[in-house]
């Protein structure tokens, strides 16, 4: 009784692995297929373009984006699969800005200017990540904010 319910249980499996290899080709023709869609939908070809580092003390986040500000594409450390504090080494920023490179080359970016914001451990990683990924850089600029003493502060509080 007991063998006859394992070859059931075995029989079905055999001709879903079968059709599995067809499903994962299926899935990859859709997944060229919307790739093709996306890219004609937006920006044809754009050869310039601007690349903006965030680097925080938590993370790193890359975007890529066309003169305009229309991001072409972007990545960050929690997209790449770092979790917790993995995702503000510098390791991390490679990473990120080396898959954001890689969609954009898609586009036919060529020649970008980088704005790198944050005190954050990613920043020249990711700079030395852009140039390695073959862009030409045209101008490297940091735009983080610097505090100019803030506020009045309160009066003084009478006891």
């Amino acid at each position: 009784m007991a063998e006859e319910i394992k070859d059931e249980v075995k029989a079905p499996a055999a001709p879903a692995a079968e059709a599995a290899p067809a499903a994962a080709d299926a899935s990859a023709a859709e997944g060229e297929a919307k790739a093709v869609r996306r890219r004609a939908k937006g920006a044809k070809n754009v050869p310039v373009g601007v690349v903006h580092i965030l680097a925080s003390f938590n993370n790193t986040t890359v975007s890529i984006s066309d003169p305009r500000g229309n991001v072409i594409s972007w990545s960050s450390g929690g997209r790449c699969g770092f979790k917790g504090s993995r995702k503000s080494t510098a390791y991390a920023g490679t990473i990120v800005s080396q898959e954001a490179c890689k969609v954009a080359l898609g586009y036919g970016l060529y020649e970008v200017e980088i704005l790198v914001q944050g005190p954050g451990s990613g920043r020249e990683s990711a700079i030395r990540a852009v140039q390695a990924a073959g862009l030409q850089i045209s101008g490297i600029k940091d735009i983080t904010p610097i505090a100019h003493n803030g506020c009045r502060a309160r009066k003084a509080r009478r006891v």
